[in-house]
Parts: structure tokens; sequence; C-alpha cells
């Protein structure tokens, strides 16, 4: 006589459930932000007056991200 085979099945999972939490975005989007204004700063672009094309890029990311 053969052994009985188990014919059950378990439900395979369709997807992997990866949620972040809110502060894994917020960080270093925050962090990035910060850095930013400090390089575009007004202080940024009188620091590089030896370069002037460095400060010229300084002046337009400021006049691009003021309001």
């Amino acid at each position: 006589m053969s052994a009985r085979t188990d014919t059950s099945t378990r439900p395979m999972p369709t997807r992997v459930d990866t949620r972040l939490p809110w502060w894994a975005l917020a960080l270093p989007v925050a962090a990035f932000v910060a850095l930013l204004l400090l390089i575009a700063g007004p202080g940024g672009a009188q620091a590089t007056a030896d370069d002037p094309g460095v400060g010229r890029v300084l002046e337009q990311l400021q006049q691009t991200l003021a309001p």
C-alpha cells in the first residue's frame, strides 16, 4: 500500500511588504536641502570670489531657489 501524500498547499505570498517609516525618507531629504542651502547661501558666492565660474553657478542656484 502506498503512503498517502499531503495535497494541501500553502498560499504563496503575492508580494513582499516593504514599508519604510516616514522619517526614512524625510531625514535624507531634509539633510540634502540643508546642505544645498548652505552651499547656495549668500556667503557661498563671496567665498568663491577667486573663481567667478563657481560663483556664477552658486548665484544661479540661489536665484532659482529663491521665491
